[in-house]
């Protein structure tokens, strides 16, 4: 969940003078390097970061499984097997981790908020807990006090992204998720402070929080899903590259769609969305506050679909229109104001910065008061 974020946030650290150490899944390495076209013993994702100067570690941790087994099809045995015997391998690996380093070193721990293991792992090691949100702030916010929310009778609320998981697992991921991160000593989310700013400082009395984005899809998809899209890709007559995994295709769309589109299982999203010969992104949005902010909120996407189910026809239709001249120059004049406050957001002296820096203040500040503290 949020890898690429996560490494992004991984290069801004060490660029602030931490020293740190990265830890992907070896399924997760696998992925990246076969999308990266690399050899897996010599992918490093931080090789040219290292070259310039930055102090990066780079390390694997096996989740209990093979590379080749499959993670969605077997959702719950994967995610049962994290919830028991992931936490014990990572604590092994951060007690060496940090046996090996200077004993001067002040160390944090941050980790992606979907775990819910890295509040214990902190206090065994007693280090400061940093938890990472990839999402907006406002999902967030609505998985934070869902409890309250539910309680004054806002929920549930038919096609809410939080009532409308009917997968046991992972309702348990998001609850125990959220249970955990109310212990967190910081809390970063890869939004833009201009966007969710009075959101993210009604969040910060909670907890320190700071909007750090932006920095730099596994989906839901089933079967039905992937054939309405699949079909309604080939009606559009539109070109394309469609990241999925092949199970989720009907049988003989690739050969279908040889001469219209380009089928991938990973790639380099980054690379792909900044290519300026993409008209169009195409993405899931199992989560209607998600698309709310985008079509209605901020008014740079469209719905796929106008009711609960996806027609192929609606889809060839709405993708018609997204590259029709009139919604294309509309949205794209909305997209240029989105990119202007991005890029003040990037800017040296952006939000961004600001924010990240008052992030690193408090964090060795909170440090230096832990080790006065014990003394």
């Amino acid at each position: 969940m949020g890898k690429k974020k996560l490494q992004n946030l991984a290069i801004k650290l060490a660029s602030s003078g931490c020293a740190v150490t990265f830890v992907h899944t070896v399924f997760v390495h696998h992925m990246l390097s076969k999308a990266d076209g690399v050899n897996v013993e010599e992918a490093d994702p931080f090789l040219r970061a290292r070259r310039l100067g930055l102090d990066i570690r780079y390390a694997t941790i096996s989740d209990g499984f093979p590379p080749d087994f499959d993670r969605i099809v077997n959702l719950k045995q994967h995610w049962d097997a994290v919830f028991l015997d992931f936490p014990s391998r990572v604590d092994e690996l951060i007690g060496d981790i940090i046996q090996s380093d200077d004993e001067a070193f002040a160390h944090f721990l941050v980790a992606d908020t979907f775990y819910s293991w890295p509040a214990s792992i902190a206090r065994k090691y007693n280090i400061l807990n940093v938890s990472f949100w990839t999402q907006p702030a406002l999902v967030f916010a609505m998985y934070y006090h869902f409890d309250l929310l539910r309680e004054k009778g806002y929920l549930p609320v038919k096609g809410d992204e939080v009532e409308s998981k009917d997968s046991s697992i992972t309702k348990k991921i998001v609850a125990e998720a959220f249970e955990q991160v109310k212990h967190a000593d910081f809390i970063l989310i890869n939004t833009v402070h201009e966007l969710e700013h009075e959101l993210v400082s009604d969040m910060h009395h909670n907890q320190p929080t700071y909007a750090v984005g932006p920095l730099n899809f596994a989906t839901d998809s089933n079967h039905q899903l992937a054939e309405e899209i699949a079909n309604g890709l080939l009606l559009s007559g539109v070109h394309f590259v469609w990241v999925i995994h092949e199970f989720c295709l009907p049988h003989g769309f690739e050969d279908e769609s040889k001469d219209q589109g380009l089928i991938v299982s990973w790639c380099n999203q980054s690379a792909v969305l900044t290519n300026p010969a993409v008209g169009e992104f195409l993405t899931h949005c199992d989560q209607p506050t998600n698309r709310e902010l985008v079509v209605d909120v901020w008014k740079v996407g469209i719905n796929l679909c106008d009711e609960i189910s996806v027609d192929r026809k609606e889809v060839a239709e709405k993708i018609k229109q997204l590259m029709s001249a009139e919604t294309s120059t509309s949205l794209r004049d909305e997209m240029k104001k989105m990119r202007a406050v991005m890029l003040n957001a990037l800017d040296e002296d952006g939000s961004m910065d600001a924010n990240f820096l008052q992030f690193l203040d408090d964090l060795w500040a909170r440090a230096e008061a832990e080790v006065a503290s014990h003394d």
